[in-house]
């Protein structure tokens, strides 16, 4: 195992806020199975219906929860960055069971710790902090999934673009962020010409700054501003049941 690399490569657990907010102990018994890895844009991590043989911790990394129809038709359900880890299903069905009816599709490249699955059980078992830990984020990803169903139907484009931007910005470090039009139509369920659109008013108003595959925020409160609900509701939700994302994420529960 990589047990030196993160710390080559300048990356403690501290930047994933799931390990930051494990007691030393159990962090010590999951790292000496942890490799830090690259996860490049566009890559499948898990397709619907597979078993995990691995779980990933992103720290710089995000990666989009996606359902795709027969006709080809996409949509994101979920995005998970660095407050969490991809593949809570884990712990929720066990390693050998049918995984959930979607894929795990890297949306911003970045660098991730990954756990061998049966790993991550074998400590959930023992019933410690991690498996408190693991059960809030599994809780906080079905908020998600509920919250963007019913926006993915009900909200505009121009809004929904506006509250993934801003999910993504708290999932990764800095204001810059590295997506594709392309990822990003798949991601809102909507043709490539729509994000250029929608963008483009972003940009004309000086809330964003675009060049290909290159998004820099400029104006986040203007951001919030034209994000749907969902954003609100879904950043308390992280908030209350993450001890982490209360800590650091940038939106505050009034």
């Amino acid at each position: 195992m990589n047990t030196g690399l993160a710390e080559i490569s300048g990356f403690v657990r501290e930047d994933n806020r799931l390990l930051a907010a494990l007691p030393a102990a159990e962090y010590r018994r999951l790292r000496p199975q942890m490799e830090f890895v690259r996860l490049t844009s566009g890559r499948v991590l898990r397709e619907a219906g597979e078993s995990a043989a691995h779980v990933f911790f992103p720290t710089s990394s995000a990666v989009s929860l996606m359902t795709q129809l027969q006709n080809g038709a996409s949509a994101g359900i979920a995005l998970i960055g660095n407050e969490s880890l991809i593949g809570v299903s884990v712990v929720l069905e066990g390693r050998r069971a049918r995984g959930p009816l979607y894929r795990e599709v890297v949306q911003n490249a970045g660098y991730a710790f990954r756990l061998r699955a049966d790993c991550l059980l074998q400590e959930f078992q023992r019933g410690g902090a991690l498996q408190h830990l693991l059960l809030r984020a599994a809780q906080a990803q079905i908020t998600q999934i509920a919250q963007f169903t019913a926006c993915n139907r009900f909200h505009s484009l121009s809004n929904r673009l506006c509250s993934w931007l801003l999910h993504s910005l708290d999932r990764l470090p800095g204001d810059e962020l590295y997506v594709t039009q392309s990822a990003l139509s798949h991601v809102l369920g909507v043709r490539r010409e729509g994000v250029t659109e929608a963008e483009r008013h972003l940009q004309h108003d000086g809330v964003i700054e675009y060049r290909r595959g290159h998004i820099h925020v400029a104006d986040r409160p203007a951001l919030e501003q034209r994000a749907c609900e969902c954003y609100a509701l879904v950043a308390r939700e992280n908030a209350r049941l993450s001890p982490a994302a209360e800590r650091h994420l940038s939106y505050r529960p009034n």
